[in-house]
């Protein structure tokens, strides 16, 4: 009975799932991933003649019309609620709203965004999907030119997010499911003369949104250009041009086909095909003419020439040379003309080195998502050059585009200005699960037989439109993804169509379908392990240095290794910039900040889990365009002009030039010496020197005086001249040298003053001269202490062993495992008290502490001096205490309103940790403590100052409160505590917006504190070097009231 019960159930699952199977929704099938799309093409405009051509300018082509603009839009929540005969001609859309075309809908006031990492909006259950389905219906009218007769007509999204049906004049004329790269549609023979009316639907969600998981915002609608494109009946349909270099890296190889395309009532059968190269003067180097006859629909021409000595493009010199191509008839009309830009280069994997044009090269490089404040995923050029600009300003070289192809004028700007780019297809199945993070590969798609054409569609479409770009050096098969079949495959086809350029695949690992090794975040270890070894495969890494919130310590660490290694070569960061959303608040309230979850609605599509819940805050730019600290540190690792100190006491400076292929005479450099942190010469100086080369430059240096003073040497290169991307006299290169034995922590400072100490009690007093104090010996307390009867400070120090933790602390679980010393200065009794007899030196107070919750004796010690200063000192013993590590050591102080005006002598401008300062110089620097806030877009530690030797903080007329390190300290001086930017033991969804500045100033004086971390943001703790592991810890500094000439 048991058996044909288990029979009946069986049957009637397999007739269910042939019944979903025969009414599968268009959106739930991966099978019908498009219909009625034209074949991927390279995108080109077509112009009357070939100057028209060069230009690029769609608006110089009779045969280009944009339909960017106000569009008709209705909006609705889900399927069933949404309008089903939105195409219909008679149908009235007049009390529509309207959009802008492009745009996310969800920007425009339309539905949620929603963020997310890993985890899907619906269930993990391909291909269904089980929410709520927003709709976005789209109308607009347009006409079609005149002089268009007789062409055939493309219509032509370059990207729409979403599942879509596109109709003219009420019937069907095709569907796209896959975002970021074109859908085109033959609308010809459903045009009408004068008004036609174009509708779109889209669904928010579909079968290809499950290829679609990267961690970014969830966006909606039609994102990138929309416009019609007039053929002639037998045109250019494609190209592959293919501009090479000799075995010499010398001459120019340059080789091609071009498709010819008839339409059907095309009457010509024979013409003659043109491909001519120009240079930067409008000389022809090279011209190729070829008669041809059509055979079918159509017809493929080969054509190759030779350049002799071409100038070449890389990064550093992006040549490009015009590729003027038109089609004539028999008789030498034009029937279609058009142009391109190439730049000769050879890509080649050698002696376990990429190498580009025969050099090896580093890949200093950063992944970029397609971003804005305001417009979401919607590119301009505007902002595309904006984002290059700041690319190129921090010394990147490389893009990966993570994790789609870009918005096509990305490319063409990349060319002109020189970024090479690794161009990956739109494919993320993270939610299903990505190598190695899963055991189950039986519904994931990258492993299905069914979303295999899906897989190959998007790849090849990326190819095919983006592979006449010179700056497109790689491919990448996607992201995250799984290593299915479909990912072998496509490996060895790309390397059979386009050898040209390497293929990466970061979900292959070691295996064979990858020329890279190129994986995500990998420890020192394995970073170490690849050096040692001889794996003939170069090790570039797709993601590294996780950049979220207040990161990137250790960089330089990582770039000693890859410095130091025959088989590295450098990665690309994550990321570029925050994914924050520009918010307001209400009038009133009238403040601006900027939004990375819980806002507009997506707080209703929260991941589950919660160390995700700020996904996207892991840029080097802030959302609002600003630099984050991190970023000057990634400047300077990135560098490509390195110093030495070949003996600098004797003028000798050891140069090495980094770039690969210019010469460093185009370059500027200037040494500056400092002593005691003050500039007090400098001089420009040349250097001539090849790419890859190393040389000493003799310095005409100044005699450094065995004086005691600290003397420093700082040495800078500057652009000689202005480009598009970077102005004339800027920085790209950068060193600080200590000179001589000079040291201010050796120094000893002449104290001078006469000094009177009274007991009463357990008051202990003194005064000399103007400065006074008081300690209550029974309570152990410093207080009172005055300059004039007036004193800055609110609460006098006390220990300190908390900060607000980054994003890095959270991930690797700091504020749990260390949370007991978020308060372990709180609960402490005074255990004794030694007051020593005055001397020479003053005298000595010492306050005996038991931090009682754990158990561990703290001593402080207070020398009171005759000039009325009081160098404190903290001393701890763990020793016998099994405790977690130190978050920080120092002692914290609030001081009052309006000493604002900060000068101190330490490492600066930018905050600073012991793990990322290799960017900021020792020297002396003067600003406001407001300025020392940086506003991440999530609230966490900032404006750390490493290497100081001494501060002040005056008030305007000068009187204000000096710190002096016996010892280099850290310090930072804000209107904020630590306890306004600490959310607890999780990150929570604070904004900027959600902590206040106070009036007052609180003062950290530190012996250090851990260093940030950025190997990832989710586990990896900082080096062991950079962590305060250590059972004792004790340091000094002199605190005194003064009385400066007044600040201007």
């Amino acid at each position: 009975m048991k058996i044909n019960v288990v029979i009946i159930l069986v049957f009637a699952f397999i007739v269910k799932g042939l019944s979903v199977s025969a009414q599968q929704n268009e959106w739930e099938n991966p099978l019908k991933y498009e219909w009625n799309k034209e074949k991927p093409h390279t995108m080109f405009g077509l112009y009357e003649n070939v100057k028209d051509a060069s230009m690029e300018n769609n608006a110089l082509s009779p045969w280009y019309k944009s339909l960017n603009g106000k569009w008709k839009f209705l909006y609705a929540p889900t399927i069933e609620k949404s309008i089903k005969d939105f195409y219909r001609t008679d149908l009235s859309d007049e009390n529509w709203s309207d959009i802008d075309v492009p745009s996310n809908w969800e920007m425009q006031g339309f539905g949620e965004p929603i963020i997310r990492n890993i985890q899907y909006v619906f269930s993990p259950n391909p291909p269904y999907i089980d929410v709520d389905n927003p709709v976005g219906t789209y109308r607009r009218y347009f006409t079609v030119p005149d002089d268009w007769k007789d062409r055939e007509i493309m219509l032509h999204f370059g990207s729409i997010s979403g599942y879509a049906r596109i109709y003219v004049n009420g019937q069907q004329v095709g569907m796209t499911k896959a975002s970021k790269t074109p859908a085109e549609f033959n609308i010809t023979r459903y045009l009408n003369n004068g008004q036609n009316l174009l509708a779109v639907q889209v669904y928010r969600w579909h079968d290809g949104s499950y290829m679609e998981d990267q961690d970014f915002w969830r966006l909606s609608g039609i994102e990138r250009d929309v416009f019609l494109q007039a053929y002639p009946k037998l045109t250019i349909w494609d190209f592959f041009l293919k501009p090479d270099l000799d075995v010499k890296y010398k001459n120019g190889l340059f080789s091609g086909t071009v498709d010819i395309r008839a339409f059907e009532g095309n009457g010509i059968d024979k013409g003659k095909f043109t491909l001519e190269l120009f240079d930067n003067d409008g000389k022809k180097v090279l011209s190729c003419s070829k008669p041809f006859s059509v055979k079918g629909k159509n017809t493929v021409l080969s054509f190759g020439g030779t350049i002799k000595n071409v100038k070449k493009w890389s990064a550093e010199y992006p040549y490009l040379y015009d590729c003027a191509m038109t089609l004539s008839d028999e008789t030498g009309t034009p029937l279609a003309v058009t142009a391109y830009k190439v730049g000769f280069r050879k890509i080649e994997i050698k002696n376990s080195k990429l190498h580009v044009n025969g050099v090896p090269v580093y890949i200093k490089g950063v992944n970029r998502h397609e971003h804005n404040d305001s417009l979401g995923h919607v590119q301009t050029e505007e902002i595309i050059m904006n984002d290059l600009k700041r690319i190129k300003r921090l010394n990147m070289n490389a893009i990966r585009t993570c994790h789609y192809p870009n918005h096509p004028s990305f490319y063409k700007l990349c060319d002109k200005y020189g970024i090479y780019v690794v161009d990956e297809a739109n494919i993320e199945n993270h939610g299903m699960g990505s190598v190695p993070y899963f055991k189950d590969t039986i519904s994931h798609p990258a492993y299905r037989p069914e979303w295999y054409d899906a897989h190959v569609d998007r790849i090849s479409r990326m190819v095919e439109r983006d592979k006449n770009h010179a700056c497109v050096i790689g491919w990448s098969l996607g992201n995250e993804c799984g290593n299915g079949k479909v990912f072998h495959d496509e490996y060895k086809r790309l390397k059979t169509y386009d050898p040209s350029r390497f293929v990466q695949f970061e979900q292959a690992w070691e295996d064979w379908n990858t020329d890279v090794v190129c994986p995500m975040y990998p420890n020192v270890g394995w970073m170490k392990r690849y050096r040692n070894s001889d794996m003939p495969r170069p090790f570039i890494m797709c993601e590294y240095a996780h950049a979220q919130g207040n990161s990137n310590g250790n960089l330089k660490d990582l770039w000693d290794l890859i410095y130091d290694s025959p088989n590295m070569q450098g990665g690309f960061i994550w990321d570029f910039m925050d994914q924050g959303l520009k918010m307001h608040t209400d009038s009133q309230d009238g403040r601006t900040y900027w939004m990375y979850n819980g806002k507009m609605g997506s707080h209703k599509w929260l991941e589950d889990k919660k160390s995700e819940l700020n996904t996207g805050t892991d840029g080097i730019i802030s959302a609002n365009g600003i630099p984050k600290p991190q970023a000057y540190e990634v400047k300077k690792v990135y560098q490509y002009i390195h110093f030495q100190n070949t003996d600098l006491m004797k003028g000798l400076l050891g140069v090495r030039n980094l770039y690969d292929f210019t010469n460093l005479k185009d370059y500027n450099f200037k040494w500056e010496l400092l002593r005691n942190g003050e500039a007090v010469d400098s001089a420009y100086f040349s250097v001539t020197l090849e790419p890859h080369s190393t040389r000493d430059v003799k310095l005409d240096l100044p005699n450094v005086c065995q004086d005691g003073n600290e003397y420093f040497l700082n040495v800078y290169a500057y652009t000689r001249k202005a480009t598009t991307m970077l102005p004339e006299h800027y920085e790209v290169a950068r060193e600080q040298f200590k000179l001589g034995d000079g040291n201010f922590f050796l120094t000893k400072e002449k104290v001078v003053g006469e000094l009177s100490v009274e007991r009463n009690g357990n008051i202990l007093s003194f005064k000399s001269g103007s400065i006074s104090g008081r300690f209550d010996l029974k309570k152990g307390v410093f207080y009172d202490y005055t300059l004039d009867g007036q004193s800055p400070i609110v609460q006098y120090p006390e220990p300190a062993f908390w900060r607000a933790p980054v994003d890095n602390d959270f991930g690797n679980k700091m504020p749990l495992q260390c949370g007991v010393w978020r308060t372990a200065h709180v609960n402490r009794s005074l255990q004794n008290v030694v007051v020593g007899e005055k001397d020479d030196n003053g005298i000595l107070v010492r306050m005996e502490w038991m931090l009682n919750d754990i158990q561990v004796p703290y001593t402080v010690e207070y020398q009171i001096c005759n000039d009325g200063s009081v160098v404190v000192t903290g001393s701890m013993d763990m020793t016998g205490r099994k405790l977690p590590e130190l978050p920080r050591f120092g002692m914290r102080m609030e001081l009052k309103n309006g000493y604002e005006n900060l000068v101190y002598y330490g490492r600066g401008p930018q905050e600073n940790y012991i793990d990322r300062c290799s960017s900021t110089f020792v020297g002396r620097y003067e600003d406001k403590v407001r300025n020392q806030y940086y506003e991440y877009i999530r609230p966490q530690e900032t404006g750390n100052k490493t290497d100081v030797r001494w501060l002040t903080l005056c008030n305007d007329n000068g009187v204000g409160i000096q710190i002096t390190g016996l010892q280099p300290i850290a310090f930072s001086a804000l209107h904020f505590a630590p306890e306004d930017l600490d959310p607890g033991l999780t990150r929570k969804m604070q904004h900027s917006i959600d902590v206040i500045p106070r009036k007052n100033i609180f003062l950290h004086v530190d012996l250090k504190q851990r260093g940030l971390g950025g190997d990832n943001s989710w586990g990896m703790y900082p080096h062991s070097e950079y962590r305060l592991l250590d059972k004792k810890y004790s340091y000094s500094y002199r605190m005194k009231l003064v009385e400066l000439k007044k600040a201007d």
